[in-house]
């Protein structure tokens, strides 16, 4: 029986029983990309984390919104400010 245990490890008979539940709830990311001040530098793909930023036609496009943190770093590093996240 303890060799179970050491196989189970520590950390598995202090959870036993207890269940975690996800209160946290996932919201839609909306981003939204002035066109028309865009000069498609591509300091805002470049900077994302999550890769949701692409360049089409020389301008910043949306990959996948889905993907989106929401940590706007996107917003902070774009020099023309026509990035919005909410």
């Amino acid at each position: 029986m303890i060799l179970i245990y050491i196989d189970m490890g520590l950390g598995s008979l202090f959870k036993r029983g207890k269940k975690k539940e996800k209160t946290e709830e996932i919201e839609d990311c909306h981003i939204d990309i002035n066109v028309e001040d865009c000069d498609g530098c591509e300091k805002c793909t470049i900077a994302c984390p999550n890769n949701v930023l692409i360049i089409i036609d020389d301008v910043s496009s949306v990959r996948d919104s889905q993907v989106c943190k929401s940590c706007r770093v996107c917003v902070a590093i774009c020099p023309n400010d026509c990035i919005t996240v909410n």
